[in-house]
């Protein structure tokens, strides 16, 4: 028998639908201010590397770092989501690595500022898991698609915000102020505490009050969706992390970039990001979610030459910019949705986040390998080459997989 439609955005009441947009906007806060801590460093890569006294082929490991722990964090927020609930779990996050953001700015060494990195990771891989799943399960099925890109393109905003801050305050007061800012998500916690609700589709799989048992074998015996869910992940992080975290240094490195023609440039990337992410999630609602994501990498994957190998002018390297983010976070846009759907209800507060961050994990070898490559070639030639075979891989991995479609969540899954 096939499960009930979810409610739609209609049939809610006053109460429900605002407590969808504060769920979607808590998430949203949360992925983007989380986001805006991670890319603070690929914008001062080369200023920390100098104050620290690493080599240029070195410093990339502090963003290597946060990547490998957010594995750690998916479990632990993860477990906590699926049998406590998801408001608690999110608010500890938030508060966590705001915390971790603010002593990176403190650091006195490169030893410790890599130490803070790893447990930076931590409340980032944390975040994702939990934000995605108290959105997913709040918002109307009809709309998971395009609130899917709105949640997801928080990752975009929190680059452009960075962005921002590297144009603004870098100049001025340097790069320990930048972490500083990062500070501010903690007042995140106040509105999730005061305006969201816990999720309803929560509510009804803990009130079966299953025990520890019981979760870790229905993790078990779904083994083979988790590994293609891991699998998914990790090209979609080859895509993501491979076109964003040295393009600042790329632009600086190889094209001489001031720091303000490098903001403008990944500010411009940024808009096409969220537009890409809102416009293909809305696309998937109507194609279905592997079609919209398989086609943005194909066109990602045309792109290239546009994007990396544009003549060094701001204008057309800003248009080349704008048009592979469009297309890469167009993807993305789709990930909170598709995966959160393809995640059994029992464990969806651990599936989607832990698979997300075991692909980060994997992927955690993107910048280190572009950067190895480029002591050989030039940093176009490496992030294109790079590029290319995440595009053309990652497509097959979407086409070839499962989809869920605005399946219902909550107990109507059972």
């Amino acid at each position: 028998m096939s499960a009930p439609a979810s409610p739609s955005s209609s049939s809610l009441s006053a109460a429900d639908r605002a407590n969808a947009r504060n769920a979607l906007l808590a998430g949203f806060l949360g992925w983007t201010l989380d986001a805006f801590d991670y890319f603070i460093l690929t914008y001062v890569l080369r200023q920390v590397a100098a104050e620290f006294h690493v080599g240029m082929a070195t410093i990339p490991f502090a963003l290597t770092a946060s990547l490998m722990m957010r594995p750690v964090g998916a479990v632990i927020f993860g477990l906590l989501a699926d049998r406590y609930g998801r408001r608690i779990p999110l608010i500890a996050n938030v508060l966590f690595y705001s915390v971790v953001e603010v002593l990176s700015g403190l650091a006195p060494s490169y030893k410790i500022f890599f130490a803070l990195r790893l447990l930076y990771g931590i409340g980032m891989g944390g975040e994702w898991g939990v934000g995605a799943s108290l959105a997913m399960e709040s918002v109307p099925a009809k709309w998971r698609g395009i609130l899917s890109g709105v949640l997801q393109e928080g990752y975009a905003l929190g680059n452009l915000l960075a962005a921002i801050a590297f144009w603004t305050v870098f100049p001025h007061w340097g790069w320990r102020p930048m972490f500083f800012i990062g500070g501010l998500p903690a007042l995140l916690t106040l509105f999730i505490r005061a305006k969201v609700k816990e999720s309803e589709a929560w509510k009804a799989e803990a009130a079966t009050h299953r025990s520890w048992g019981d979760y870790f074998r229905a993790v078990m015996a779904n083994c083979k969706r988790f590994l293609y869910l891991v699998v998914l992940m990790a090209m979609m992080n080859f895509m993501s992390h491979g076109t964003q975290d040295l393009f600042p240094t790329f632009l600086q490195q190889q094209l001489h970039f001031a720091p303000r023609a490098t903001a403008i440039v990944n500010v411009v990337s940024m808009i096409g990001a969220i537009a890409g992410g809102i416009l293909v999630g809305l696309l998937s609602d109507r194609l279905g979610r592997r079609r919209a994501m398989a086609g943005s990498a194909l066109c990602a994957l045309l792109l290239i030459p546009l994007w990396i190998f544009s003549p060094p002018v701001v204008a057309i390297m800003s248009v080349g910019a704008f048009l592979m983010q469009f297309m890469v976070q167009g993807a993305w846009g789709v990930i909170p949705a598709h995966i959160n759907e393809l995640s059994p209800g029992p464990l969806r507060g651990f599936f989607p986040g832990f698979a997300y961050q075991l692909g980060v994990l994997i992927a955690s070898a993107a910048p280190p390998i572009e950067a190895h490559i480029a002591q050989h070639f030039s940093y176009s030639q490496a992030m294109g080459m790079f590029a290319a075979v995440a595009f053309a891989v990652g497509a097959v991995v979407i086409a070839c997989g499962p989809e869920a479609h605005r399946i219902a969540f909550g107990r109507a899954e059972k």
